[in-house]
């Protein structure tokens, strides 16, 4: 297992490279450095000066990827590229475009996205797990029908109805809740309360009709004809037998998800006005930070492959026949 894990490591390491090389050139495809100075610094009454002056304080006034001024090694060192993409692989993020650390900041945002993106993970999953297992015993059925309509009405609706629904009856009619914002400590558990439920809710529908086909198709195997042949309760039948052996494709959806909670909820957090790192990456879009874009889409595509390789490795510890090599 341990190659394995080397190899998938290894692996990675090209990726990176690809998905830094692409979304270095998509955002300077789309926004040139001089268009960035100027959305920075205003449209009326700029001057190529202060443009100028812009770029050579955050280091783009290099060449992109080649500068052909220079010689040797220093052609492709001592470009806007290099300065400022290449070092992520050291996971040196550097500094946002107002000159604060890229690091620092998501140190600090990081737990108030885990605080909010960890119970609603957590709930959403033993939520969904059990209503898919409770239609699943009453498969067949009204009841079964009246779910599924449930699930593909709840599926079709936008989570920003959710959000815009609890917070104007739970936060601003009945009062039980604040509307938003977030306070560190204990009392952020009364600002978490509300977008933790309407995150709960919002995944339901979806959550909900996932493991129900994964448990209606386990439910059809010979090992559960011959458990309730010999007389097991319907209960034991999809606590003791089914749940544990739907396990694994679950897994597979479950735990590459995982790694990605530390980037938290771009949605929850504008609406809710928690300072995690949803809201930061959408702060950073909106006044096109490049640097703060850039440490973003890395750290994503860092996480997501460490789901995978999670997911990986989880199988062989749900499924004793499955070998990595």
């Amino acid at each position: 297992m341990l190659a394995y894990i080397i190899r998938r490591l290894l692996y990675a390491i090209p990726i990176l490279l690809g998905v830094n090389i692409i979304t270095f050139a998509l955002f300077f495809v789309v926004n040139t450095p001089d268009q960035m100075a100027r959305a920075q610094l205003g449209d009326k009454h700029i001057t190529q000066e202060a443009i100028n002056s812009w770029k050579e304080q955050r280091g783009y006034d290099k060449p992109l990827f080649i500068n052909s001024e220079k010689g040797g090694l220093e052609t492709v060192t001592d470009t806007v590229f290099f300065d400022k993409s290449v070092r992520l692989i050291a996971f040196d993020f550097g500094k946002s475009d107002e000159g604060r650390s890229i690091g620092g900041e998501i140190r600090e945002r990081m737990w108030p996205s885990l605080a909010l993106q960890i119970p609603t993970f957590a709930i959403g999953i033993m939520v969904n797990i059990c209503f898919a297992l409770i239609v699943t015993m009453f498969r067949a059925s009204l009841f079964e029908l009246a779910a599924m309509t449930l699930c593909v009405a709840m599926l079709s609706i936008s989570a920003v109805f959710y959000i815009i629904g609890g917070q104007f009856f739970f936060g601003k009619m009945w009062h039980l809740v604040p509307i938003s914002g977030f306070i560190p400590g204990p009392d952020a558990v009364r600002f978490l309360i509300l977008p933790v439920i309407i995150g709960v809710i919002a995944g339901m529908g979806a959550g909900t009709r996932l493991y129900r086909t994964i448990f209606v198709e386990e439910s059809t195997r010979d090992y559960i004809r011959t458990a309730r042949a010999k007389g097991v309760s319907e209960v034991g039948v999809l606590f003791k037998h089914l749940l544990p052996n739907g396990m694994i494709p679950i897994l597979t959806s479950v735990v590459v998800i995982i790694p990605s909670l530390f980037m938290g909820s771009l949605l929850m957090e504008s609406f809710f006005g928690i300072p995690g790192l949803g809201g930061y990456t959408i702060d950073a879009i909106k006044s096109q930070d490049f640097a703060i874009v850039r440490s973003m889409v890395f750290l994503g595509s860092v996480l997501y492959i460490i789901g995978l390789l999670l997911t990986d490795i989880s199988y062989t510890l749900v499924d004793p026949r499955v070998r990595l090599s």
